[in-house]
Formats: structure tokens, sequence, C-alpha cells
């Protein structure tokens, strides 16, 4: 096996591995919505809205605050 078959072995499992990983976070934001545990459709319109006044995506709770 010389350096350029098992370069294209290489890249091929590179590839397959980020699809893996690309589709496993796909499925996690997707179930996180569904479960009602973040809504990262909110999130994007934080650029737009970034004004003092604007609402915040979420409330922040008396247990999370930073002492």
């Amino acid at each position: 096996m010389d350096i350029g078959t098992l370069q294209a072995y290489a890249y091929f499992g590179f590839t397959a591995f980020l699809v893996v990983v690309l589709y496993s976070y796909i499925y996690h934001l997707y179930s996180a919505q569904k479960k009602g545990t973040r809504d990262y459709e909110k999130y994007g319109n934080i650029a737009l809205n970034d004004e003092i006044t604007d609402q915040p995506v979420e409330e922040i709770s008396k247990n999370d605050e930073i002492k």
C-alpha cells in the first residue's frame, strides 16, 4: 500500500466522521427543540435584536445568576 492509497482512505474516513458529527449535531438541535429544553431558532435573531431595550432570548432565573 503506497502513501496515495493511505491518504485516500484517511480522507474518506475523516469525511465520513465529519458527516456523522454533523448529523448528530443536527439531531441534537431538533431533539432539544422538540423536548422544549432550548429553542435555537430564537438565537438566530440575536444579531438583529441587540438593543439594550430588546427582550432577552432567555430569562435568567434566580438560581442561575452570578453572585
